[in-house]
Formats: C-alpha cells, structure tokens, sequence
C-alpha cells in the first residue's frame, strides 16, 4: 500500500526514530524503577508517568526531549533537542543507559547504533504526536460504551495507543497507530481477540480485524467523530454497544 501523498517524505523515517526514542529512552528509563514501561499521551506529545522517588517524568514534546523531577526546590524541568543527537546522549539525559537487558516485547526495535545522529523531521514528528491526540480523544468517546476496559496506554513495542475490552464476542483490543509495515498511514483499529468477524465483511478489512486509515478520516467533515463512529461500529457488530 503506498503512502499518502500528504505525508512528508521523511515521515516513516522519522516514526521509526520516535519509537526508538520511546522504547530505549523513555520506557527503558521508567522500567529501570519498577519494570512497568507504558507510557501515556500528554497535549505535547508522549511521556512516562511519574516514576522513581523524585517523580520523574521523561516526555517527547515535538521533537524535543523534556526530563521533569520533583526536588527540594520544586520541580524542575531540562530540555533536549533530539535532532542530530544521539540515542545514548538522550538516554542519559533522561538518567538511563542503553546497557543491560531491557525486553518490553519481541516486535520492539532494537537500539542501533546508539551513537548515530537521531534523523528526526519536525513535520512528521507532529503528524504522529497530533495523532495520538486525535486517538486519545476517540478512545474516551467510545470508553463508556466499553465493558471492563482498561486504560489506554502507549507500547513502544508497536508504538501504538490502545486499550482492551470485552464484547458479548471476546475480548477485543482498540487503538490507534501511527503506521507500520502494513499500513504506512496512521489508523484507528478494532482487532476482536478471536477469528469471530460478525456483521458487514466489508467492516472486516485487516488480518486483525479492522482499520480506518488518517487520509480516510481526514476526507470527512468531522474526522474525530467519524472516529469515533469507526470504532462504535465495530462494537456494535461484536455485541459491546
């Protein structure tokens, strides 16, 4: 599938930068106190919660890196340009190292080279960080209509925003991607935790269960309702609402 014509040139480049970020900085960094490493959406961009016994906060805002910590003077925050830095230089700047083994899931890309200039487009960094917003914001729109849900959070190992919840049909996972190997664009997703596909096979258009893809939201009048009606649909047809 070719990539929209909309999306900068750099923009699968720069996504795969951020994930990188995201797994070897920001989770890596949280995991090292406690071994959790979700991370949630913020209005900038991404961030761990607080962690550690100074309530760290390590977050993407754009394309730059932002450590907050809670000291005796208050909380303090320090910034990092990441274009054209490296990976190492941002990992210790959040205060983590890229040594020893970290195993947040078997998809999640490897360091690299962790003294290679980060290859970061600003464009594209705020196409990926606006649509975790745009997925945040769908997702709370559907959470009453969910059974037991779980909280959304952010997995490096797919670099994806999504939740669980149950159906009269299974359990079902919703989300949304910024693009992968698949699908090159970023997509809102409903991936029914079994084979059951009930209802319009036209709905049904992934391996995984469904998808509805930026460019396609973006063509109608309001793409975070016509969101949000993706994901209903899906729910509907699966016995949730």
């Amino acid at each position: 599938m070719p990539a929209p014509t909309d999306l900068p040139d750099r923009f699968t480049a720069t996504r795969g930068e951020l994930q990188r970020v995201a797994t070897h900085v920001l989770a890596r960094a949280r995991a090292a106190q406690g071994g959790h490493f979700g991370l949630r959406v913020t209005p900038t961009g991404i961030a761990t919660p607080p962690f550690g016994d100074d309530d760290t906060v390590v977050r993407l805002a754009g394309t730059d890196l932002v450590v907050e910590r809670q000291t005796d003077a208050g909380v303090t925050a320090a910034t990092l340009a990441l274009p054209g830095t490296s990976l190492a230089a941002a990992a210790a700047f959040a205060g983590t190292s890229l040594d020893g083994v970290f195993a947040p899931g078997a998809d999640a890309p490897p360091a690299g080279d962790p003294d290679a200039p980060l290859d970061l487009d600003t464009a594209s960094a705020d196409i990926v960080l606006r649509w975790y917003r745009t997925g945040s914001r769908v997702l709370d729109a559907v959470l009453p209509h969910l059974g037991r849900p779980s909280a959304a959070q952010l997995w490096p190992e797919h670099f994806d925003l999504g939740l669980q919840a149950t159906t009269t049909a299974g359990g079902v996972n919703l989300g949304a991607s910024p693009g992968d190997g698949g699908v090159p664009e970023p997509y809102l997703y409903v991936s029914p935790w079994t084979e059951v596909r009930p209802g319009d096979p036209d709905y049904w258009n992934a391996p995984y269960g469904a998808v509805v893809t930026r460019s396609t939201l973006r063509a109608s009048v309001d793409p975070d309702t016509a969101g949000v009606a993706f994901l209903m649909r899906g729910l509907a047809l699966l016995g949730a609402a």
